[in-house]
């Protein structure tokens, strides 16, 4: 749960839905760190974030960093806890796409992929769980998608990185449950970002046929679920009816789900 004057970091703050939970954490007087690669994006970030603070001591600030190096990730993120202090909420929002057909996609890619999404989630959280289990308080909330419940065409890719976060969330709720560290986990739909609009040109007419099926939530929305779901102790937070519906959905239909989107596949690949 968020307060005034609690610190937050928050990777992939740029831009995305990680920049809008960065402004909404803002309008709350939260201390917000903003953790990214590119430089300039984090200097605009930081001065859209700023104007948006509700407190005259509040500290919006950011490093550059790839989630992936777990070397000088480890290194930056000590000198800023020496600083600063141990964040009370992390938000693991760093993450890419490269959608296209398996046997089109380079090896390199999956790496990369997996490198970024999983690794730079898990090399966050190793960086600073051991102090936030000294002090016996925190959240965690970790960025997943609807691609990491449900095999999401065209998406071999980043839907294996999405199902490893969960595997590795679900885990940790129960490990740190005990040790006073709440966990959440979020399965956005859609959103509107300059990843998804990246995405666009690189996905498989059977993606783009299914996905038009369903509506897209802006990133302002999704950042405003994400925090309703922590203050009400949610640890599956979906934003969205849509999503909900089909998270719940694949739940009841269990193994039926298969023959259900081959279906979809098919009469994608009819229409296109």
């Amino acid at each position: 749960m968020t307060t005034k004057h609690q610190l937050a970091l928050v990777t992939g703050g740029s831009s995305g839905i990680g920049l809008a939970l960065a402004k909404a954490l803002a309008r709350e007087g939260v201390n917000i760190c903003m953790l990214a690669r590119d430089k300039i994006k984090l200097e605009l970030a930081q001065k859209e974030v700023s104007a948006l603070t509700t407190e005259p001591d509040q500290s919006v600030t950011t490093l550059s960093c790839d989630v992936a190096d777990f070397t000088s990730l480890s290194e930056i993120l000590q000198d800023f806890t020496a600083q600063a202090g141990v964040p009370d909420l992390i938000i693991n929002s760093a993450g890419i796409s490269y959608p296209g057909y398996f046997q089109d996609l380079d090896v390199e890619i999956f790496h990369w992929l997996m490198d970024v999404n999983y690794f730079g989630t898990l090399h966050v959280i190793k960086c600073l769980i051991p102090d936030m289990i000294k002090r016996g308080s925190g959240t965690i909330v970790n960025i997943s998608s609807q691609a990491g419940f449900t095999g999401v065409y065209g998406y071999s890719g980043y839907g294996a990185t999405k199902y490893a976060v969960r595997g590795l969330t679900d885990v940790l709720r129960a490990e740190m449950k005990p040790l006073g560290i709440a966990i959440h986990i979020v399965f956005p739909p859609d959103t509107e970002t300059p990843q998804l609009a990246f995405e666009e040109k690189l996905k498989p007419k059977e993606t783009k046929a299914l996905a038009g099926a369903s509506s897209m939530l802006s990133a302002d929305a999704v950042a405003a679920a994400i925090l309703n779901g922590i203050r009400k102790k949610k640890y599956v937070i979906i934003p969205g009816f849509e999503g909900n519906f089909l998270y719940r959905l694949v739940g009841i239909l269990g193994n039926l789900t298969y023959p259900i989107m081959d279906w979809l596949v098919k009469k994608a690949q009819k229409d296109k």
